[in-house]
Formats: structure tokens, C-alpha cells, sequence
């Protein structure tokens, strides 16, 4: 396999793949499933990842922003797109792509009502808030939306959903379990003033893998698990991570002791050691909280310590005994480290290690 010449962040196809009919094998057959691929289909490359799922038949795709369900229209997904977190400026555009947008208070359902005006059973979402305390109508809302939907034939409504809090905490499985039955109790009693029948979903990844028995309803949405991480051991190894970020070493100091590395003279050598410089640094993602020895990049084999602080562009590890040279190959996480080792040396999560990698780093998609 050729070595990168730069740094790269690969994304595997074929493990999208692999993880999306993992968690399939863990739901009905009926049960549909909603592909989450919002900030950039979690830091890789939301439109290749979206064409591709829409290939393996998902049945609905969730972005957090209308701009991102555009540019997947833009490319050609066709499959229904939720927007989770719309804005009433942007109702006429989530209309003019054909978007599905989830509103979740009074303000914004009365807005879309008013941009929808001349639609005819528009789809729209309704998001509850069931314990997660972030968006959503709460169980006292019931009655007074029925009301403000009552004889609206420009919408309909395509599912009412809300979002577990914990479900990856199995300690917290009596909360876990109260949201769930809250939710179920609030969507039976809304649909009950409709002659119709919406999808009900409340399960994310941690939900389809903990309590798919109980959870599942109409749909489950996953967004991590897809891209290879299930919270929790006994899952993560049935899943393959789809992004691998990989660099190069661009130069390589001898340093004597009592030298100092980096800004702000962020490691002084104690002993004579050699490092390299990666082209790799805070704008792309790989933050301060990394140096001084915390991260690790992987070197020919070799845990390699990040020393001195990260830099805006570089960053340095130290190779002192090492087999390398300039040009060689550097894993920063992919197979192992996977990014949820790599983050936890940060006291981190690999939800927002790969989100916040820069889209100046170069994708390279695979099968």
C-alpha cells in the first residue's frame, strides 16, 4: 500500500458498511433506520458517506443544519433529509431543497406553519424533550399542539422523536427507561388527536445497543456507531472505525540536554533525545490539551510522545530510539490507537476529537 505524502484523513467505505449492518442485525427488520451525518458525517466526508449509505438503502438521513442538508441535495441524495436544529430564517430554503425539519417549540412550529403556508402535508418532526433538558416540547405541550396543528393541511406530520440523555451508561438505565416510557406515553396520546399515524424514534447508537427490546418503535437513528464506536467495549469491537488520520514526519532534531522544544520552551530535554516534526497542529484539530507528553502518535510501530506544545501547524514527538526517518508514516489514530484511545489521553471523547478535524486536511476516501 503507498504511504501518505501528506496528511491525510482516510475513510473507509467498506467499514461504514461493515458497522451499518452490525447495528441492523440488532433491530427488527421493519424498523427503519436514520443515518446521522451531520458535521461533515461526524468529521469525514458527509456527501461520500451519504451517497454511499444511500446506496445501502438507509431509510432517512439527520443533519444538524439546513447548509448541510443542502449540500447533500446538491450531490444527489435523494433519501428523506431531518433537519435537527433548524432556524426560521432558513424555512423557505429547508422547502426549497425538500428538507424535513424537526421543530421543538411554539416559536419555531407557529414560524414553519406561516413559511409553509402554500405547501400541501408538508413533513415535519416533532422533538420532545424527555430528560435531556436541551430541545424540545415538553409532555405538557401535548394540547396545545394539537391545537396549533388542528386542520393544518400544509403539514403533516412525519414522526415525533426525542433523544436519550444516557442510554451508553447502563447505571443510569432507570433514567434511560422513564425517558422511554415518558416518550411513549406523550406520542400515543398526541397521535391520538390525528387520523393518521407518524413514525415514533427515541433509540441513538447506545440506545439500539442496550435496549433495542423495548426502544426501537418505528426507527432508530445512529450517528457514532456508523463511524465505529459503540461506548462501550463488548460493542466497539464488532465495529471497524471508518476514518484513520494519517501524516509525516518532516524533519528530525537531535536534541542536547537542557535544549527546549516548542512555544513558551514547553519541554526542556534532560537527557541528549531526537525529534520529529509533523505537520500537524491546533487549526487541524489536534489541540494544545495533546502536548506536553498527555497524546501520542504512532511511529513505525511505536507510541511516540507528543512533547513541548502543540503548535498551529506542527507539532513534535519524540523519537529517541526509534527506527524512523524524514518521510516516514505517522498514525495519529485509525485501527489502534482507534480515536477513542487516542482522545482519552486528553480526557476526551472521539465524538469531538474527528468532528473537530480541519477540513484542510485532505480526505481520501476508500472502499
Amino acid at each position: 500500500m503507498t504511504k501518505v505524502q501528506e496528511t491525510t484523513l482516510e475513510v473507509n467505505l467498506s467499514a461504514l458498511a461493515h458497522n451499518l449492518n452490525f447495528l441492523r442485525s440488532k433491530i427488527n427488520a421493519t424498523t427503519k433506520l436514520l443515518a446521522v451525518v451531520k458535521a461533515y458525517a461526524y468529521g469525514s466526508d458527509a456527501q461520500q458517506v451519504a451517497l454511499r449509505l444511500q446506496e445501502l438503502n438507509v431509510d432517512y438521513f439527520a443533519v444538524a443544519y439546513t447548509d448541510e442538508g443542502i449540500a447533500l441535495r446538491k450531490v444527489g441524495v435523494t433519501k428523506p433529509i431531518l433537519v435537527l436544529h433548524p432556524l426560521p430564517i432558513h424555512f423557505n430554503e429547508i422547502i426549497s431543497y425538500c428538507l424535513e425539519p424537526s421543530l421543538y417549540s411554539f416559536a419555531v412550529l407557529k414560524a414553519f406553519l406561516k413559511a409553509s403556508e402554500n405547501e400541501k402535508d408538508y413533513p415535519v418532526h416533532l422533538k420532545f424533550n424527555t430528560g435531556l433538558n436541551r430541545l424540545g416540547f415538553n409532555s405538557e405541550d401535548v394540547v396545545e399542539i394539537q391545537t396549533t396543528i388542528k386542520n393544518k393541511a400544509n403539514v403533516k406530520i412525519a414522526s415525533l422523536f426525542s433523544h436519550l440523555g444516557a442510554s451508553e451508561d447502563l447505571l443510569e438505565k432507570d433514567f434511560t427507561l422513564q425517558q422511554i416510557e415518558d416518550f411513549k406515553q406523550l406520542s400515543t396520546q398526541l397521535v391520538s388527536g390525528l387520523d393518521y399515524k407518524p413514525m415514533f424514534h427515541i433509540l441513538n447508537t447506545s440506545g439500539i445497543l442496550n435496549y433495542a427490546e423495548i426502544g426501537q418503535f418505528d426507527m432508530v437513528r445512529s450517528g457514532i456507531g456508523l463511524y465505529g464506536f459503540g461506548n462501550d467495549p463488548k460493542f466497539s469491537k464488532n465495529l471497524k472505525p471508518v476514518v484513520a488520520l494519517k501524516s509525516i514526519i518532516s524533519q528530525i532534531h537531535d536534541i542536547k540536554p537542557n535544549e527546549s522544544i516548542g512555544y513558551n520552551k514547553g519541554h526542556i530535554a534532560k537527557t541528549a533525545m531526537r525529534t520529529a516534526t509533523i505537520p500537524l497542529g491546533h487549526a487541524d484539530g489536534i489541540t494544545r490539551i495533546y502536548g506536553k507528553g498527555k497524546g501520542f502518535l504512532t511511529v513505525n510501530g511505536k507510541k511516540c510522545a507528543i512533547v513541548g506544545n502543540v503548535c498551529m501547524d506542527m507539532l513534535m514527538i519524540d523519537i529517541t530510539g526509534v527506527d524512523c526517518k524524514e518521510g516516514d508514516e505517522v498514525l495519529v489514530f485509525g485501527e489502534n490507537p482507534t480515536a477513542s484511545e487516542f482522545a482519552a489521553t486528553a480526557g476526551t471523547i472521539s465524538y469531538e476529537l474527528i468532528t473537530a478535524i480541519s477540513q484542510r486536511i485532505r480526505r481520501k476516501v476508500v472502499s
